[in-house]
């Protein structure tokens, strides 16, 4: 059995968690549509749901990246820990806006610490990916 790098068992590991909290917000999901009036879940646990599914993807995803990369083993565990971090935080928050039920549009009313979290949200993610995208290039073309 091949030996994979630390960033890559950090990837792996966290698709089978987003995995796991995908099927248990739908659990969440089929409950709200058989108990409400409306036979519809609260929307963020809608969103909940597909985004912990689409992130248990995605892990993969930048698992292989890392695996493959040739950067260090630091960087590769930083530019992978930095995009699932802020993955499982918005999955966390869409949790939170799903139990409260209180809102459909959770940046309808943002404000300047919202708008930097999501400025962070924007580098951390699509910086971290590059770096492994970059990393595992020398190593795809070599």
């Amino acid at each position: 059995m091949p030996i994979l790098t630390t960033a890559a068992s950090i990837g792996l590991l966290a698709s089978g968690v987003f995995l796991l909290v995908g099927m248990t917000t739908g659990i969440w999901k089929y409950y709200g549509m058989r108990t409400s009036a409306d036979h519809a879940a609260p929307y963020y646990v809608n969103i909940a749901h597909r985004a912990s599914l689409m992130y248990a993807n995605a892990s993969l995803i930048l698992a292989v990246f890392a695996q493959l990369s040739d950067y260090s083993s630091i960087c590769n565990v930083i530019a992978i820990s930095v995009p699932l971090a802020l993955f499982a935080i918005a999955v966390a928050m869409y949790c939170v806006h799903g139990f409260k039920n209180t809102t459909d549009n959770q940046v309808r009313d943002i404000d300047a610490s919202g708008k930097f979290f999501m400025l962070i949200l924007i580098v951390g993610e699509i910086g971290g990916t590059a770096i492994l995208i970059l990393g595992s290039m020398s190593h795809l073309f070599a």
